[in-house]
């Protein structure tokens, strides 16, 4: 691995780390973040299809409450690595992620933790009225999310492939394979999940021709995806473009669309 690769390897870590907290672009999630690892290492392959079968294991995770779920975020950069460096398959990547996810809840409780000091003092710089003290407390407990995923990522990072290839070797078949059928598993559940989100009346003709062009045709999941699309733009267009359009008002005529219950 050279050293250009490393250093965008750790760029790519640490948004990933700050988005694993900000939840907004979603780079924290595993068909994202193994993309992104899957470029930077030149396996884009490996990487897609490593992170969609970790994204659908990892579709019913989230935060509820104090309840923190698994870390996606060092399990997805730390499986794709060892599985491309290594030349591993996806059912080691699975047997990786999976103690990995565990082990990012653990450490991501831990820097969460200390992240409340950096809270109090934004509290404290509130009240004296120091605007540019709020903004560092919050880069700084950025900082520490984006570091809690560099610092491994680092250290896969300088082990060397035959040191890692020797380890996955070593875990037994029974482990990896195991993992793997639970893995698939969980891949069922996670579809299953989608297909209940999509359980809108106007929707499932589209699904159900989805399944009838994957049965009886050659379109691989770009040809489908731009099918996909196609169809979205043509059902958008029949139900907006058919609407009346709205009258004009006559010159000097307002129109009180004000509906506030509130209103005297």
């Amino acid at each position: 691995m050279s050293v250009i690769q490393i250093v965008l390897l750790l760029i790519v870590a640490g948004i990933t780390g700050i988005g694993s907290v900000v939840d907004e672009v979603q780079t924290h999630r595993p068909l994202v973040a193994c993309t992104l690892v899957g470029i930077v290492l030149g396996d884009i392959q490996t990487g897609i299809i490593l992170g969609g079968t970790l994204e659908m294991m990892a579709l019913g995770w989230m935060n509820v409450g104090l309840a923190m779920a698994p870390d996606t975020a060092i399990a997805s950069f730390i499986s794709t690595i060892l599985v491309i460096n290594s030349h591993q398959g996806i059912g080691e990547g699975i047997a990786i992620a999976v103690p990995l996810a565990a082990a990012g809840q653990a450490l991501t409780i831990f820097v969460r933790t200390i992240t409340v000091f950096f809270i109090h003092k934004a509290d404290e710089m509130a009240k004296k009225g120091n605007y540019k003290g709020i903004e560092r407390a919050h880069l700084l407990a950025m900082s520490l999310q984006a570091l809690r995923v560099m610092i491994p990522t680092l250290i896969i990072s300088l082990i060397s492939a035959t040191a890692v290839q020797n380890f996955l070797s070593s875990i037994p078949e029974v482990i990896t394979r195991g993992l793997q059928i639970g893995g698939g598993i969980i891949v069922v559940v996670g579809y299953a999940m989608v297909i209940n989100m999509m359980d809108v009346p106007y929707l499932k003709p589209f699904m159900y021709a989805g399944f009838l062009f994957a049965a009886f045709t050659n379109f691989n999941l770009v040809g489908f995806g731009a099918l996909g699309l196609i169809a979205a733009m043509i059902y958008l267009q029949l139900k907006y473009n058919g609407q009346p359009q709205v009258a004009a008002a006559p010159a000097g005529v307002v129109f009180d669309d004000d509906d506030d219950d509130l209103d005297a």
